[in-house]
């Protein structure tokens, strides 16, 4: 009974919290600030004024009622991304169809998942919370701020990131639904026909709803196609609005599925993982492709025994918008440890090497003009390391969200989980009405740091 009264309380005190998204103003002073985008400045300030950076420079003026910061000796960069990752979510795959693309992963956000206050840990500002890889085309996923010590789901979405999808290539779907269902697709051939199969009915889909806005205005009698949102999804790709993210290995199928692609007019694709990018790396830079990569991770099945940890670097270097991903609640930490490999396997560049887990993913996203590179303008996402980012003994030392410090290495106790505090939550139980629904206060008193 008082389970159940909890998690009533708690959907009712998340339908009355306000949706405005908390932010904040923090001066932080002569670091070492590393722009990606604009060079390297010394004994630099970064000011970030209601969540946004209004200016970088040297000798700044604090804002009045903004937090300061002593970056001395340490190195400031851009919020590290992820472009593949899993945190944060209730569930993974709705594998009970080759294409579930009317799924989202959106609307299972876990705002109190303690990988979320690990990834800050790691420097991480910004995630891809995806869709798993049981399905050829799976659910829709939700690019997602690191907003920690909220219990809104809401409050952790990007407002006005693009939308993505989960596509899958390889053993995945075959396993899932030829060998454990006895559905298409059991083979490679069967998951390139379950793409053609999908598209081609969107295009109808969306052929019989342009022809009935077309002819309702003359004939009142017009009856609309059936909703389908499933077919919502897959027309929203062909026109356009949603970015696929398709979990790939080999070469092969990586050129199948651009060659689907360009029948169906779609030009926003992404590929995860890639690990035989390298084999067709000029064919990618040419179509467009960004690819998002693991730094020194395969032969974990059959499909990945042909890799390299070079991999990254001849993308780069073929002109491929690249990043690194995590996949990972562990990796996720050492993001920049990864991105580091490239150094040694492929002689990248300091900023190429940042590249890869700062703007690179943004643009892999969609949220570059947000994100990704410390500028003005830019969204107050920062992380401060003790010695540069890419060196074996760099620590995060702060990681700040919208000018909010959500991780603070010297202040944060040892256990920073979240969790309901029942003492606080019969206090506030009491305050409802007899009907439920009023509520006195927030929920913020709800929850509390161990």
């Amino acid at each position: 009974m008082y389970k159940h009264s909890l998690m009533l309380f708690l959907l009712l005190a998340v339908s009355a919290l306000s949706a405005q998204v908390e932010k904040g103003s923090i001066h932080i002073k002569n670091g070492t600030v590393l722009t990606v985008t604009n060079g390297i400045l010394e004994n630099a300030d970064v000011v970030i004024e209601d969540g946004i950076i209004t200016r970088i420079g040297k000798n700044l003026k604090t804002p009045s009622g903004a937090k300061t910061v002593d970056a001395t000796g340490q190195f400031v960069m851009p919020g590290i991304i992820d472009a593949h990752s899993h945190i944060a979510l209730d569930a993974v795959n709705e594998a009970t169809h080759p294409i579930t693309a009317e799924v989202r992963t959106g609307d299972v956000l876990d705002p109190l998942d303690v990988g979320i206050y690990r990834a800050l840990a790691g420097g991480v500002t910004a995630t891809h919370a995806m869709h798993g890889s049981a399905n050829a085309i799976g659910g829709q996923c939700e690019t997602i701020k690191l907003r920690y010590g909220t219990f809104n789901p809401n409050d952790l979405k990007m407002e006005g990131a693009p939308r993505t999808i989960k596509f899958a290539l390889g053993e995945n779907p075959m396993r899932v639904h030829g060998e454990g269902g006895g559905l298409m697709s059991r083979t490679r051939m069967g998951i390139e026909h379950v793409f053609r199969r999908g598209f081609s009915e969107a295009q109808q889909y969306l052929a019989a709803q342009e022809a009935y806005n077309k002819n309702k205005a003359s004939d009142p009698s017009a009856v609309p196609p059936m909703y389908d949102r499933r077919l919502e999804a897959l027309g929203d790709i062909l026109k356009g609005d949603i970015i696929i993210h398709c979990h790939s290995y080999r070469a092969d199928e990586i050129l199948m599925l651009m060659n689907v692609c360009k029948d169906f007019g779609i030009k926003r694709l992404v590929f995860q993982h890639v690990n035989e990018g390298f084999k067709v790396a000029p064919e990618l830079a040419e179509f467009g492709a960004g690819a998002s990569v693991f730094a020194d991770w395969w032969a974990y099945k059959f499909e990945v025994y042909y890799s390299t940890a070079y991999n990254a670097a001849i993308l780069t270097k073929n002109g491929v918008v690249t990043s690194i991903n995590s996949d990972s609640g562990d990796y996720i930490r050492h993001l920049f440890h990864q991105a580091g490999k490239t150094q040694r396997y492929g002689k990248l560049t300091d900023n190429e090497a940042l590249r890869l887990i700062t703007l690179n993913p943004a643009i892999q996203l969609g949220i570059d003009d947000r994100v990704g590179s410390l500028e003005k303008g830019k969204d107050g996402d920062v992380a401060i390391f003790n010695a540069h980012p890419l060196s074996v003994y760099a620590i995060p030392q702060m990681t700040i969200v919208d000018g909010i410090v959500r991780f603070d290495i010297k202040e944060d106790g040892n256990d920073q989980r979240l969790a309901p505090d029942p003492e606080k939550v019969d206090m506030m139980m009491l305050n409802y009405d007899e009907d439920h629904r009023c509520m006195e206060g927030t929920g913020e008193a709800l929850f509390h740091n161990h």
